[in-house]
């Protein structure tokens, strides 16, 4: 049966300042995660062992399976030697849907686009996130930012996985979900959302990785109207966030970051420089 930790303790001879030494360190772990909807295969991801059931909801909303967490009349987690089964089954109507638009998804990264049958659906236009007056002061973004990572638990122990938290300017942060894949994370952070009703509409989406075109699309596809990212973003990711109407921050560090598309969400100090609108 496979384990369900999400780290291991692995001997190492570190080599370091010239000195070796036999030692050991906590390593995350990464199985394979089988997503079946209605007794077929439709992924396989390769993702850290924890809050499954948020990642099940979560790619089932961000992937467009379902529209509604509701559509998902049972979620069921099935372990076996090779990794685990998150089984899931659909209401009629989705299960329809699903079928007539069946692709296979597998491949070693989870980076969600590996097998796809159309490069329609790779580069499909992304969900229009609603209006909203809503704008956030430019500090209290770096802070969030600078609160996420003593919130990353796993990350703490092993240096080695993702986050996507959400926060709110009168919450804070919360939750916040980690994975050995970026996209994984992102996915559990819309899962645990959905599971709490909460909605995405009112906050921020904070990333500790870089932003790729998917990722701005599984942002939209759960409404949030900001994304502030650790590391930088791809050229297209930022021709989607302007297409969905998303506020992209980007390459946030201590001293601040870049803001890509939408800048009307993000209030600067009265000393910035002036700047157009995008």
């Amino acid at each position: 049966m496979m384990t369900a930790s999400t780290f291991t303790r692995h001997r190492e001879i570190a080599w370091r300042g010239g000195q070796t030494r036999s030692t050991s360190r906590l390593i995350a772990e990464e199985i394979a995660i089988a997503l079946t909807y209605n007794g077929s295969a439709h992924a396989i991801m390769m993702g850290t062992p924890s809050d499954l059931e948020d990642f099940g909801i979560g790619f089932s909303l961000t992937e467009a399976i379902v529209e509604r967490m509701s559509e998902i009349s049972s979620i069921e987690l099935v372990p076996n030697e090779l990794g685990v089964e998150v089984r899931m089954w659909l209401e009629g109507d989705r299960a329809a849907s699903l079928a007539a638009r069946r692709r296979a998804i597998s491949g070693p990264v989870g980076c969600g686009l590996c097998g796809i049958e159309s490069l329609e659906q790779a580069c499909r236009a992304p969900s229009q996130v609603a209006g909203r007056s809503t704008a956030f002061h430019a500090r209290d973004l770096l802070g969030a930012m600078q609160a996420l990572s003593p919130l990353q638990v796993l990350n703490q122990q092993t240096r080695s996985v993702h986050a996507a938290a959400f926060w709110h300017p009168r919450i804070g942060i919360g939750p916040v979900r980690e994975d050995v894949g970026r996209h994984n994370a992102l996915d559990k952070l819309a899962g645990a959302m959905a599971l709490e009703g909460r909605s995405a509409e009112d906050g921020v989406v904070l990333l500790t990785s870089r932003v790729s075109v998917e990722m701005v699309q599984k942002a939209a596809m759960i409404g949030a109207p900001v994304l502030v990212a650790m590391s930088a973003p791809t050229a297209l990711a930022i021709r989607t966030a302007e297409e969905a109407g998303i506020t992209l921050l980007a390459i946030a560090r201590d001293d601040g970051y870049g803001v890509f598309t939408h800048t009307r969400r993000v209030l600067l100090p009265e000393d910035a420089a002036p700047r157009a609108d995008a």
